[in-house]
């Protein structure tokens, strides 16, 4: 599809929209993945070791150290993905998930396009790639121009070899220091973002400054930054000052840890905040003007964090994190405003 024809709509895994068609909104969500790091995958491959059983005896002690027992970092079973979309849309009929799996990690767009069509639930497909180290070697050597052109062929004609096209783009994935594929990757978010009208989603590296170096090479490359979602703020920021920051910037911040509450997560490096205290810093950007920026998730990508291996599943924001809300304080439309306004606005094709 051209620009005109996307212009004002939104690009689901089955086909162009109207954005009132849009209900409360994951915006960053992983339903068929694979993040194993290649340190573990070439580990398992060189022990023949299969995949980590999960149980009830073990998935505590497996959701602690998520990213170290093989298996635990990827789903490409159908069924599962089913059930906990089931799940998801009992929780709330007409939720939408956005899904970030890009090149590097896997995706699966006529799989998403079977879940959808599956369940009823709208799925949107992330373009674009990973961070360096799930990237091929042969791949790093691309051009911004190469890269530009695939993305925006992900979104007008289709995505890896299908007839799926993206709805957004992202999560372009990036880690501190930035490495010269990602910084190529990013110039190739913004321009593909010029020609197409596509929000960009990125995941930054775990650096309080990495934020604002991908707000400035966006910002030189011609990208929208009022369109630029940033990943992960709740495992990047400790101090409210530094999303204030940010959010000075117009980008949008994406607190999308829902349901991680661990003192222990990626080899113990990351200071992670409770729902309570994420809702206090939403709060927070919502009395200094900020509320039209925030949009929030999960991004599920271990299986312990699926209901059908004991963990909370993407239904948890609107069962358990909007009532929450509601006994917060805050107002119908603060919470229309996060859910569903603000996601809706940013997966419209400008």
């Amino acid at each position: 599809m051209n620009n005109q024809d996307l212009k004002g709509k939104v690009q689901t895994v089955t086909g162009v929209i109207e954005p009132k068609k849009l209900g409360p909104t994951l915006m960053h969500e992983h339903i068929l993945w694979d993040v194993t790091r290649p340190e573990v995958v070439s580990e398992a491959k060189n022990k023949n070791l299969q995949e980590v059983t999960i149980t009830l005896q073990n998935v505590w002690e497996i959701n602690r150290r998520s990213i170290l027992d093989y298996g635990n970092q990827s789903n490409h079973r159908y069924s599962v993905a089913l059930e906990e979309l089931s799940l998801l849309r009992a929780a709330c009929a007409n939720a939408v998930i956005v899904d970030l799996t890009n090149f590097g990690i896997q995706p699966d767009p006529l799989g998403l396009r079977y879940l959808s069509e599956g369940t009823g639930v709208p799925i949107i497909q992330g373009a674009g790639y990973y961070v360096d180290e799930y990237i091929p070697e042969d791949l790093k050597a691309s051009t911004v121009d190469q890269l530009t052109e695939e993305i925006i062929s992900q979104v007008r004609t289709g995505c890896w070899n299908t007839d799926v096209c993206a709805g957004i783009i992202g999560e372009i994935g990036c880690m501190w220091p930035l490495r010269p594929f990602e910084r190529k990757a990013l110039q190739a978010a913004a321009l593909a973002q010029q020609e197409t009208g596509a929000s960009i989603n990125v995941h930054p590296g775990r650096h309080r400054e990495a934020p604002f170096e991908i707000v400035d090479i966006i910002q030189s490359s011609g990208g929208d930054v009022n369109r630029l979602v940033m990943s992960h703020i709740d495992r990047t920021f400790a101090d409210l000052d530094d999303a204030l920051k940010l959010a000075a910037t117009g980008c949008i911040l994406e607190y999308d840890f829902f349901g991680i509450e661990t003192s222990y997560y990626w080899f113990n490096d990351t200071d992670l905040p409770t729902d309570y205290m994420r809702l206090a810093y939403i709060r927070s950007l919502i009395e200094r003007g900020h509320g039209r920026q925030v949009v929030v998730s999960h991004d599920i990508c271990t299986k312990t964090r699926l209901s059908s291996f004991g963990g909370h599943g993407y239904r948890h924001i609107f069962q358990n994190v909007v009532p929450l809300m509601e006994r917060k304080g805050f107002s119908k439309g603060e919470i229309h405003m996060i859910i569903e306004d603000n996601p809706r606005s940013l997966l419209t094709f400008v």
